[in-house]
């Protein structure tokens, strides 16, 4: 069932008010600051994010309450710096919502989602604590994956881009050529450059198919992990350590785990 917008203000002012006494009277979190709360929250949002490529809605809305917990938790610190509290961020990110959709607030026209994201990165210029550059928005300490994407998503954005996706294939040939001439020759500094080119490249390619990179490799990630582990299972049914076990061995196994999914 759904709740009224009045019904969700006051679900979110009882985590405030049971977050203002654990902050009066818990020890633990009195003592938190900012920087002693982030490395929870870097963690609190990769949990998330394990949630979300998963297909359990409970997991989801826990993990949901545990970064909402810390972005109160944030406000909260601001409110006792005497810097802002809950409803300043809140009345900011209302704000920011408003003014970056002039096509549904103002009178701006839009033919799709492509030029809603070509507007957005305009807009963002313009604001006045807005980013400076096109790609200042991409934070520095985002992981390499992710931030390729990110970047080239903005350069598109603009105008910077391939036309099609056969010019990013052929790109990605050229950087594979280019690495594999610099392995014959095993120069690592030189094949290390070439490599990030190469997935550079490929990220490219996956952007221009409208596939997320970042996911499309943890759905690769989760299948090996699970193909291994049976593996690893099966093995220790049989007596067996995969030390002492034969690449045909192992794989033979890998195809059972193909089969079971």
């Amino acid at each position: 069932m759904a709740h009224t917008t009045k019904e969700k203000a006051e679900a979110i002012a009882k985590v405030i008010d049971t977050l203002d006494i654990l902050r009066r009277e818990c020890p633990w979190d009195r003592k938190q600051t900012n920087e002693s709360l982030r490395p929870n929250t870097i963690e609190e949002v990769y949990e998330l994010c394990d949630a979300l490529l998963g297909t359990d809605t409970r997991e989801v809305k826990k993990e949901l309450g545990d970064v909402l917990l810390h972005v109160l938790f944030y406000s909260k610190i601001g409110e006792e710096n005497g810097e802002f509290d809950a409803a300043d961020v809140a009345e900011a990110l209302n704000a920011k919502l408003i003014f970056r959709h002039p096509h549904i607030f103002g009178d701006v026209n839009v033919a799709d989602a492509h030029e809603v994201e070509q507007n957005w990165e305009q807009i963002k210029l313009k604001e006045k604590d807005g980013n400076k550059t096109i790609l200042g928005g991409v934070p520095g300490s985002l992981p390499a994956l992710i931030k390729a994407f990110r970047v080239q998503e903005k350069a598109a954005n603009v105008g910077f881009d391939w036309t099609d996706a056969s010019g990013a294939w052929d790109k990605m040939t050229e950087e594979a050529a280019e690495f594999k001439a610099e392995a014959e020759k095993m120069d690592k500094e030189r094949m290390e450059a070439e490599m990030g080119d190469l997935l550079f490249s490929l990220v490219n390619v996956a952007r221009l198919y409208g596939i997320n990179p970042e996911n499309a490799l943890e759905h690769t990630n989760r299948k090996f992990i699970r193909r291994f582990n049976y593996i690893e299972s099966e093995a220790k049914k049989a007596g067996r350590a995969l030390k002492d076990m034969t690449l045909e061995e192992m794989d033979r196994y890998w195809n059972e785990a193909k089969k079971h999914e």
